[in-house]
């Protein structure tokens, strides 16, 4: 018996070596979340990276992927801390194949490497600002599969290029590069390969250092407004959004700032 207990005591050490290698190898096996968050830091706070991490699908967004990016978005939108989000692919030369960032009321940047086709698209589309590297691809095929872009394709392509150049698109299936992209509207800079998301990062570190409130509201003035029936409509939605700013702390540090010739710190308050 004591020769039992004691060769059972030798084993009991790797036992629990083994349980702990066994735990480690199926964190390593298991694949990352295909959505996932990313907040940097100084001197870039209030910039995060929402990630889009499916390499063996292309970064296609099924139902698991949308409900995380789902959750992303709404831990953003509570965070009062995040001023801007780049959304990127960790998946070389592919953007992505389908989401909706419509929800954020902070800025979206959409970085653009390789391809951007149908709901890839309509991802790029629901942000605020596009930036291709020369390598990308946009367009909207579905209707050579008998059906047509369903995830707002229809509705914001022709809000940013115009009614007639979206019909094109979408009639014809027909894919643009980076360069036809900026021309007509649908990107707002085309820089060389793989030089994208140094350009987003620019132009998100431009925008992070506006007051937070005042971006908010600026977007929330546009986008609203935009839908608006006739301009004196979209005039009252400017002149609310307006209103909402003039009693705020922030603006009484810009008001300050500027006149002691100094770089404003805002609060968010």
């Amino acid at each position: 018996m004591r020769r039992l207990l004691a060769a059972s005591g030798r084993c009991a050490p790797a036992t629990r070596t083994h349980h702990g290698l066994f735990a480690r190898a199926i964190q390593i096996l298991a694949p990352p979340d295909p959505v996932s968050l990313h907040k940097l830091s100084a001197p870039d706070c209030g910039i995060v990276e929402l990630r889009l991490e499916r390499p063996e699908v292309k970064n296609a967004i099924n139902w698991e992927a949308m409900r995380l990016l789902r959750g992303v978005v709404e831990k953003v939108e509570a965070d009062d801390t995040v001023k801007v989000v780049l959304v990127t692919s960790s998946v070389p030369g592919v953007f992505c194949a389908g989401a909706d960032l419509k929800a954020l009321s902070i800025p979206t940047i959409a970085v653009i490497e390789g391809a951007a086709l149908g709901g890839g698209l309509e991802l790029a589309l629901s942000c605020d600002l596009r930036i291709c590297g020369e390598n990308a691809t946009l367009g909207l095929p579905e209707t050579g599969l008998a059906i047509i872009p369903g995830a707002g394709g229809t509705q914001r392509l022709p809000r940013i290029v115009g009614r007639s150049r979206a019909k094109e698109m979408i009639f014809t299936g027909r894919r643009c590069n980076a360069t036809e992209a900026v021309m007509m509207g649908l990107a707002n800079y085309c820089v060389p390969a793989g030089e994208a998301h140094e350009k987003a990062l620019e132009l998100a570190r431009e925008i992070a250092q506006k007051g937070p409130l005042g971006i908010r509201m600026a977007k929330k003035a546009i986008d609203q407004g935009m839908q608006a029936a006739d301009m004196p409509s979209a005039l009252a939605v400017e002149g609310e959004c307006y209103e909402q700013l003039l009693h705020t702390e922030d603006r009484l540090e810009g008001l300050a700032a500027f006149a002691e010739r100094r770089k404003p710190v805002y609060s968010g308050k």
